[in-house]
Formats: structure tokens, C-alpha cells, sequence
């Protein structure tokens, strides 16, 4: 993110643990470091409990005011404080350079000419192209500085390395399924053809005999991972974004403690920002005695590192390699609706079993495996497990990372829209869109295609959510059908297509998932799966509210030009 150190998805209802106070309502980024403290510290200084905030369709109930959970706030305060310093003492030091003598002027100047002429020619999405020319042509000193530490795909070669290295051994285990090349019952040559793309470009195999289950209720989602977890005989293998060390994770993590002691593996891995806010430094330690193997990705440290900027944003559950569990939910109370720091939540999850599982397991070793010397064993947690699946499916779990050139999350969306025969209905909670995405989504709907996005009512990020809605109207205006969740906050990333696909995972139609962060998700066509997604669709519209007609309409000068500024922007959000 441009104008953060590193970032933070961490909001101010979040960042107290859920003792929820009246707050004044400053616009929120997604987001830095110093701005989530100071808006922390008005919270945690203003008395009273705050009512949860209500859709039409929620009950009038109000949140009870609960014992803060510890977290490493303090622990991010410091190394953004750190990071800034580092940031703002090179940036002085150009800017005294420049000043020091004209020929040193001359070639700042000559170093803005060629960096942009070199951002231009970069095989990059060409909003990012725009962004970062507009920032260096306009303010260079500046704009120089802040490219060469945070805009360069170099500065990340050393994490594309280890991570290349442990991709090269795991693509091994791909092989023999990708080069089987079976004839799977694809209803189509279009969802046969989808598949070809992830297996031929992205290198994630399609697999048969395998059941998916679709949950609306993650709720129920959690019930079923609990059910599994009891299960488990071998090994463990739990990623997730976000943990918070309460009622949901204890319940769970119960389990696991009683699985590790009958001599179970467990492994459990989660991204050190996603869940700062949620737990503290003492919760890889709590985990290790009771026998649970736990990791942080990417740790917040005070130095300034290029790669703090790419996350996990994964969520994985892996159980003897006959079960998993994927989707849009972390592992923390909003999530399950045990608080309502934004209304009603609502998001989404599936549940594999069968052969495709082992495509998660693979999906996990990527990230664990980059992080440790030694290349991780692999075999033993590929065990051939007989299942005979219920339902002739295509099922292919795939990830995306930042460290190559392939946009495989957008990539799949982008086929799924333009083979749109009837509709496609897609579900984000963040809507920033790359020019490509755009000019698909109003083509389809152009075409005849029933093209409809559901996004928050309720937003979990102010000024994110205005940069949402500043690209309804060019939706809108070609037909393609907007609606806002108005319970609450929406966080499924879920597709489907014309009944015959679906895709459900962790990927928002954002940059930041699109482009910076480490994600995974699951296509599936040929079952029953297919059809639950649709029905939770059919039941998301009667409660959300219709915006397509507002955005459609001619709106002022000044509206539009503070959309096109928010747009300009945004691929650096």
C-alpha cells in the first residue's frame, strides 16, 4: 500500500477485542499502522458501550461490552514506528541530496524520465502503471523513493526464491495427476476449458471422485470442522489469515490439544498481521505446549522489508488428507456472528472429500515449506485414501501468489465472466477493479448477461468501501445489477456461472488480493455444490438493497470527480 509502511487489516471495532465503544467517524484505510493506533487510542478513551449497528433485517439487540483480548498491537506500534523512521530518513537524505548541487537536480530528473518509461513498459496491469507514474511525475523526490523501496518486484527476489524453490519440489507431486490428463466429466467445453487454463498455465491439477458441500452458515461450516478435527487420526494442517485467541479458536483449539496427545500432527499457521489485533506474542507458545506446531508468516518487525507488504490470506483445513475445508472465513468471533462489529456477517465455505484434498494439502506445504531450511517431507501426508464420491464432480483447489506473472485469481474470475451464457453472480467485500475486470464485467452485461455483485451495506473500512462504490456507476450504467448486503458486512468470495460453475475461496475482486497477497480458492462444475451456491444467491437478494438505479443516474460533477480520484489510486490501496 502506498501510503502505509506495511498493511493492516485491522479496523477499529477489531482492534479493542471486541469492547465496543462510540467512536467519531473517521475514515478508515486499509490501513496504516499510525493511523489504526490513533483511531485505537480515541476508542479505548471514550466511555460507553455502543449499540451494534442494525440492518433492516437484524434484530435490536446491543453488544455487551466484553474483556479485551490480548493482541500485539503495541508490537505493530512499535516496528511502524520503526519502519516510518527508516522510510522518512531516506527520504530526507534524497531530498538534501537534491538540493546539494544542480547536476544532482539533473539527474533526479533524469532518473523520474527513465523510471517511468521503464513502469511503462512493465508487463504490469496498466492501472498500476497509471498510479505510480501520476505519484512519481507529480511529487519525484517522493514518489522516487517510495517506488524504489515498495513499487519494484525485485525488492522481493529473495522470499521468490525460497519460495520458487519449494514450488519447484511440490510441482513434483502435481505431475502425475496433471499428466494423466483423464477425461474428467466436464459438463462443457467451457468448464473443460476453464480447468485447462489452471492446469496448463497455474499447474494445479483437476481431480474426480471427490464431494463438495457448499455452507451459507459458517456457523455450520464450523460445526462440520469441528466434527472432521474429532476425526483425525494422522495429521492436521490448519492456515488461516486471521485468529482470534477466543471462544471460536479455544473451541477448536481444544480439539487439537486433545488430537496432539493420541500422537495426531498439528500444524497450525497464520499471518502475523491478519491476526496482531487478535492475539498476542505468548500464542505460539500456548500452542506448543500443548503440543500443537505453530508458525507465523511474514512477522512485523521494526526494519523495513519490501515483502511486509504481502500477506497470507489463505484459509485451509486439512485432515488426514481425506478432508478439507476452504472459504472466505477466519477463524475469528465476527466470522461465526458471536459479535457484530458490523452487523450481520455473512460469508461463506465449502468441505472436500476425496481425491481433490490432496490438492489443499499441497496448497498448505507451499507457504509452510517456504518458511523453514530444510524442504518439507511431503510423502506421508499424501496417503492414498479409498473414497468412492457420491457425485460425478470436477474439482480443482488452486492458489495464487505475488511472486510470479501470473494473475491466476483474476484470471479465472475474467473466464468465468466472458463464457457467461445467462449469468454470473459474484459476491466481494471489496470492489477494486483493474481496467481489464472492468471492461468485462460491462461487456457481459452488455451482451445480455446477468451480471449482479453483492457488497457490504455495512463497511469495516470507510474509505476502502468509498473506493467500492466509486466504480458503481461505470457498472451501472452498462447494466450490471449492484447491490448492497443490508444486515451487515458481506465477506464471501464466492462466483458461479450459468448453473454449470463455481468458484468459493479467499479472493476479493481487490488489488490486494488480486495482485499482493497469497490466496487459494476452488473451482468445481458437475455437482449439487453448483447449485447450493446459486440458492444462497436467490436467498442474499430479497435482503440486500438494490443501488444499480442511484449509480446509473447522472451524478454531480464534484461526486464524480472525487470517485475519479479515489480510482486513480486505488491499485496502491
Amino acid at each position: 500500500m502506498l501510503f502505509c509502511i506495511f498493511p493492516c487489516p485491522l479496523s477499529p471495532a477489531r482492534l479493542q477485542g471486541r469492547s465496543f465503544v462510540k467512536t467519531p467517524q473517521i475514515p478508515v484505510q486499509k490501513c496504516g499502522i499510525l493511523q489504526d493506533f490513533v483511531l485505537y487510542w480515541i476508542k479505548i478513551n471514550t466511555a460507553g458501550p455502543r449499540p451494534a449497528q442494525k440492518g433492516p433485517h437484524m434484530k435490536n439487540t446491543t453488544e455487551e461490552k466484553r474483556e479485551a483480548i490480548p493482541n500485539s498491537v503495541s508490537r505493530m506500534l512499535l516496528a511502524g514506528i520503526g519502519v516510518l523512521l527508516q522510510v522518512l530518513w531516506i527520504f530526507w537524505l534524497a531530498l538534501k541530496l537534491n538540493d546539494y548541487s544542480t547536476a544532482i537536480q539533473v539527474c533526479t530528473s533524469v532518473l523520474t524520465f527513465l523510471i517511468t518509461l521503464r513502469i511503462y513498459g512493465l508487463h504490469i496491469n496498466s492501472a498500476y502503471k497509471i498510479s505510480w507514474i501520476i505519484l512519481i511525475l507529480l511529487f519525484p523526490i517522493f514518489g522516487l523513493t517510495i517506488y524504489l523501496l515498495f513499487g519494484r518486484s525485485g525488492a522481493v527476489s529473495v522470499m521468490r526464491r525460497r519460495f520458487g524453490k519449494n514450488m519447484t519440489m511440490l510441482r513434483r507431486y502435481h505431475a502425475p495427476i496433471l499428466q494423466q490428463r483423464r477425461a474428467l466429466p466436464y459438463p462443457d467445453r467451457i468448464t473443460r476449458n476453464h480447468a485447462r487454463y489452471l492446469q496448463d498455465r497455474a499447474g494445479y491439477p483437476a481431480y474426480d471422485n471427490t464431494d463438495v458441500t457448499f455452507y451459507g452458515d459458517t456457523c455450520e461450516a464450523l460445526e462440520a470442522q469441528k466434527t472432521a478435527l474429532r476425526s483425525a487420526e494422522k495429521f492436521i494442517f490448519m492456515e488461516y489469515h486471521a485468529i482470534e485467541d477466543a471462544s471460536a479458536w479455544q473451541e477448536l483449539e481444544d480439539i487439537l490439544a486433545e488430537r496432539a496427545a493420541h500422537g495426531v500432527e498439528v500444524r497450525v499457521f497464520y499471518d502475523d498481521v491478519g491476526s496482531i489485533g487478535f492475539i498476542n506474542s505468548k500464542f505460539v507458545k500456548k500452542l506448543a505446549g500443548r503440543g500443537i506446531q505453530c508458525r507465523r508468516f511474514n512477522p512485523v518487525i521494526p526494519i523495513l522489508n519490501v515483502f511486509m507488504n504481502n500477506r497470507d490470506h489463505r484459509k485451509i483445513t486439512v485432515v488426514d488428507g481425506r478432508v478439507g475445508f476452504t472459504g472466505g472465513y477466519n477463524l475469528a468471533e465476527e466470522y461465526f456472528n458471536r459479535t457484530h462489529p458490523y452487523g450481520q456477517w455473512k460469508d461463506s465455505g465449502i468441505r472436500l472429500e476425496g481425491d481433490a484434498v490432496r490438492g489443499l494439502t499441497l496448497i498448505f506445504l507451499e507457504l509452510w515449506g517456504a518458511t523453514q531450511k530444510a524442504a518439507p517431507e511431503v510423502e506421508r501426508y499424501l496417503p492414498d485414501v479409498p473414497y468412492t464420491a457420491r457425485e460425478n464432480a470436477v474439482v480443482l483447489p488452486y492458489a495464487d501468489n505475488p511472486l510470479d506473472d501470473e494473475a491466476t485469481g483474476e484470471n479465472v474470475y475474467l473466464n468465468m465472466i466472458r463464457s457467461a451464457k445467462d449469468y454470473v453472480y459474484i459476491t466481494t467485500p471489496y470492489l477494486i477493479l483493474s481496467d481489464e475486470m472492468q471492461r468485462t464485467l460491462r461487456l457481459a452485461a452488455s451482451s445480455g448477461v446477468d451480471v449482479r455483485i453483492i457488497t457490504p451495506g455495512i463497511p469495516d473500512k470507510k474509505l476502502i468501501f468509498s473506493v467500492t462504490r466509486s466504480y458503481y456507476a461505470s457498472l451501472a450504467k452498462s447494466g450490471v445489477r449492484i447491490y448492497e448486503y443490508a444486515p451487515g458486512f458481506i465477506h464471501a468470495k464466492q462466483c458461479v456461472a450459468d448453473g454449470t460453475e463455481a468458484v468459493v475461496g479467499t479472493i476479493n475482486f481487490d488489488f490486494r488480493s488480486l495482485y499482493l497477497h497469497f490466496e487459494n480458492a476452488c473451482w468445481f462444475c458437475g455437482c449439487s455444490a453448483v447449485a447450493d451456491v446459486r440458492r444462497d444467491f436467490d436467498a442474499l437478494f430479497p435482503v440486500c438493497r438494490e443501488v444499480t438505479q442511484e449509480y446509473a443516474d447522472t451524478r454531480s460533477l464534484a461526486v464524480r470527480g472525487w470517485d475519479c480520484v479515489l480510482r486513480l489510486f486505488s491499485p496502491l490501496m
